[in-house]
């Protein structure tokens, strides 16, 4: 297997044993992300599963003298002389370094609204609380236990009552 062939499907590899596929799943919430999750799991694995049998195998060895055998010495040896003289370029990276502090950008960026989204549910969770209590004892609550709860709209009132103005 040639190194950069080899390094390939290791990395492959290892990125395949990191991921917490299971633990993803849990976070996705509609029938439609789900959907597309389990076809991201799928291309992934296809991928996966291409990189590691495609680069993972040696090619065969040549046998030049059962060519010399069947063609002739001659022919075979220029068109092994041509072979070995292929060199197969290394490949060399240039797209990730240019890549990789817009990716850590965004991943930063993906922290930052995650905390936000974990504190306005937190928010809506306590609203939401409140709410439902509200609505088990709207029926025999006075409006003087309401506007405890509500300060701004009895004060809200309050002002209107004292300028005289009843909303016409």
């Amino acid at each position: 297997m040639s190194g950069t062939a080899k390094k390939v499907t290791d990395v492959a590899f290892k990125a395949s044993k990191k991921i917490d596929w299971d633990g993803m799943a849990k976070l996705v919430v509609s029938d439609e992300a789900r959907k597309e999750f389990a076809n991201l799991r799928r291309a992934f694995s296809e991928v996966n599963s291409q990189l590691e049998t495609k680069f993972s195998q040696e090619p065969e060895p040549i046998d030049w003298e059962y060519y010399r055998k069947g063609i002739g010495p001659r022919l075979v040896d220029m068109y092994k002389e041509a072979y070995d003289s292929i060199e197969i370029p290394k490949y060399v990276d240039t797209v990730t370094p240019q890549y990789k502090p817009k990716f850590d950008a965004l991943l930063v960026e993906l922290k930052e609204a995650e905390e936000m989204s974990l504190k306005e549910s937190e928010r809506l969770e306590k609203e939401i609380a409140d709410v439902q209590e509200l609505k088990k004892k709207i029926s025999t609550m006075t409006a003087d236990e309401y506007f405890e709860k509500h300060p701004e709209l009895k004060k809200k009132f309050d002002d209107e009552i004292r300028n005289d103005y009843w909303g016409y």
